[in-house]
Order: C-alpha cells, then sequence, then structure tokens
C-alpha cells in the first residue's frame, strides 16, 4: 500500500482511538456539565462519521504528506498541533460568539485537546507510512 494510505489509517486509527477515550472516559461528564441541554442523548453518528473521515483527510493531505516529504517528525507534530488548533478554535470561537452557554473555559479546553489530538494522530500517520509503506 502506499504511503498515502498508510498515514490515513494511521492517523484515522490514533484520532479514533483518542478521541474516544477523550469524549468517553475523560471529559464526558464535564461535556455533559458545561454543554448542558445542548447535548443531545444520543449522537448523530452520520456527520461524526463524515467529520472524522473528512478532518484526518486534511491531517494527512495538509500535514502527514508534506511532513513525509521532508522527512520530518517534528515537522508533522507541529504543524499538526497547528492544524488542529486552527480548526478546532475555528468551532469553538464560532460557538463561543453565537451560542448560549458555549464559555470560554469550553473553548480553550476544547481548542487545546483538538491541538494535541491532532498533532498526536498526525505523527501516527507519519510513522505508520515511514514503517509500514512498501
Amino acid at each position: 500500500m502506499s504511503k498515502a494510505v498508510w498515514a490515513y489509517i494511521g492517523a484515522l486509527l490514533a484520532f479514533l482511538v483518542l478521541d474516544g477515550m477523550w469524549l468517553g472516559v475523560l471529559m464526558g461528564s464535564t461535556y455533559k456539565e458545561l454543554l448542558g441541554p445542548l447535548m443531545l442523548v444520543q449522537p448523530k453518528w452520520g456527520p461524526a462519521i463524515v467529520f472524522y473521515l473528512l478532518y484526518v483527510l486534511g491531517v494527512v493531505f495538509f500535514v502527514v504528506l508534506p511532513a513525509l516529504a521532508r522527512a520530518s517528525a517534528r515537522r508533522a507534530a507541529l504543524a499538526g498541533a497547528l492544524f488542529g488548533l486552527v480548526a478546532y478554535g475555528t468551532y469553538d470561537m464560532t460557538n463561543w460568539a453565537t451560542l448560549q452557554g458555549w464559555s470560554a473555559q469550553l473553548a480553550l479546553m476544547d481548542m487545546a485537546w483538538g491541538g494535541l489530538l491532532t498533532c498526536l494522530a498526525a505523527l501516527s500517520g507519519y510513522w505508520a507510512a515511514r514503517k509500514l509503506a512498501s
């Protein structure tokens, strides 16, 4: 398989596992407390799946493949963190500006998570492509 495919698989698996632990185990009750009635009882899985697939595609295209071209894990980590901060920041700042109940605390916490999560997913995609591509 190509480097791009391995990068996508590695980044997607890391993103799903880490975000699943974050949302389901570590921070689920915090989000419920901070968001209250804004949260659905059950998530809408269709849009969630589309988000994960598209977001990781962006991470691979804009972060991992350029890092592979430079053979730089550092580039993958830094560009991944910046990509995550910008993407999550766009979402969080828009929500903070337009939704009642979306607090600064929630926005900053989520933006920090987005930066870290995307950094780790980009590194996972980078290493998967480097180690597993034929």
